[in-house]
This record gives structure tokens, sequence and C-alpha cells, in this order.
């Protein structure tokens, strides 16, 4: 079976060297290792070292040469738009606290839907709509991924999560 044990970031891989693409939503781009069947056919296991988020456009070296192009695949998000700068900031911090993953925008913030969320937003001044894109949520702080875990955590002294 081939392998892809490297990810080279986009604009750096030759795109003549495509051999095929990969299209998968953010929580699929996360991944470490795993078997792939890439969307012309080509099957392969990526076998990274450590677990990354795979970002739009980023090149899947393969053993045998080639790539596998990785795209983010349309999901259905939370579009956020306000009707000036300063609600737009403000926007941002109440997302940023609540440790969401967030695509930040010169003009739009997406999210995933989360009904509670949405209403606080909504009681906030926020415009907000259901839109089909790709997601691709900031990096953290703290290192490049930013992956949702799906559960809630407390923060003690120091503030640390304790899966940094």
């Amino acid at each position: 079976m081939r392998r892809a044990a490297r990810v080279v970031p986009s604009g750096v891989w030759p795109p003549a060297e495509r051999t095929d693409s990969i299209t998968l939503i953010y929580d699929d781009r996360y991944r470490r290792r795993l078997r792939l069947l890439g969307d012309g056919g080509t099957d392969f296991l990526l076998d990274l070292p450590e677990p990354v988020v795979l970002r739009d456009g980023d090149g899947l070296a393969l053993d045998d040469g080639g790539y596998v192009m990785v795209k983010a695949a349309d999901e259905t998000l939370i579009e956020i738009r306000a009707k000036d700068p300063a609600l737009f900031v403000r926007l941002a911090w109440h997302l940023g606290n609540r440790h969401l993953p967030a695509q930040i925008e010169a003009d739009r913030i997406l999210i995933r839907d989360d009904h509670v969320i949405v209403d606080m937003l909504k009681g906030l001044g926020a415009e907000v709509r259901a839109v089909s894109a790709p997601f691709n949520p900031e990096g953290g702080a703290y290192g490049q991924h930013n992956h949702d875990h799906r559960h809630p955590h407390a923060h003690g002294s120091g503030g640390r999560h304790g899966h940094d």
C-alpha cells in the first residue's frame, strides 16, 4: 500500500506532481494514522509521526512519488457578521472566551452550529445565518492544532487545560 508520511504546506509542494486529492471535513483533517481513499481512487495510508491539522491545499507526500492534495470539504456552519467593527471585536471576544473553534475573516466569523451560542450572539446584536463553506479555524495560541475535543473542561489555577 502507498504511504504518506509527510505533510507539505500549501504553496510549497509542486502542484504539477499532484497524483490525486482528498476532500475532508475539518474533524477528518486532524489525523496521524489512517487509511484513506483519494477522490480519484488513490488508496494510501496516512502515517504521520504525530497528529496534525491538514489544511486546505496541503500536499501529502507519497512514498513512491507524487502528492495527494488536501481539500477542505464544505460543511454546514454559522456565519457571524456585525454592524460595526466594535461589535465584531466584542463578538470575537465572547466566542474566544468559550474556546470555540472559529474561522476569523475580515468581515465574518465562522463557527459550527450550536443553538445556545447562536442565541447568545443574536442577543449581543450579531447577524447570523447558516452557510455551507470549508471550515479552517484558527490554530490557537499554544500550538498549531485547535481541535475541538468536544468535552467540557474546567480551568484550575494557572488556566491550563492539561491537554495542551
